[in-house]
């Protein structure tokens, strides 16, 4: 029997009926198509499935969609402005922060969050912030340099 969930995607109104044990990141990708935030583990191991939740990074493949009733949601496709990149995707694509491009998403959505919330972070504090999502072919310096040269893009 399915429940009815109403909250905000990317600053838009979203109701719908879903099964109880629907997970966010089911709905994201499989109801509203928003393919942006990808599956790759299902253990909330890789964090290629972040989002943000009432301004905080969730791993959507561990939390019912159920769960966050009433609340906002971001995807990675609702922190591009109309015109460009967002910072930090901006800073991915120009450190070559990114690959195969599987974790991207989920990388720039943590790093947005760390950054939001350490600011000035160090080279350590951002590996730390980023040890919850997983690239398989980066080696991360990149990434780590692109998050620092976000961060004080976001400043701007």
């Amino acid at each position: 029997m399915n429940v009815p969930l109403s909250l905000r995607v990317n600053g838009k109104a979203v109701t719908a009926e879903v099964a109880p044990e629907t997970l966010l990141v089911t709905f994201i990708r499989e109801h509203l198509r928003l393919t942006g935030t990808h599956v790759g583990c299902d253990t909330a191991q890789c964090g290629a499935c972040t989002v943000h939740v009432d301004g905080r990074a969730i791993k959507a493949c561990n939390v019912l969609a159920l769960q966050v009733q009433g609340q906002e949601v971001t995807t990675i496709e609702g922190i591009t402005p109309a015109e460009g990149l967002h910072p930090m995707q901006a800073a991915f694509k120009a450190c070559h922060g990114l690959q195969c491009g599987f974790c991207t998403p989920g990388m720039v959505m943590s790093a947005i969050d760390l950054v939001q919330h350490h600011p000035h972070g160090s080279e350590r504090e951002i590996r730390e912030g980023l040890e919850g999502n997983i690239c398989r072919c980066t080696g991360y310096q990149n990434i780590v340099k692109a998050v620092a040269e976000g961060a004080k893009a976001m400043q701007a």
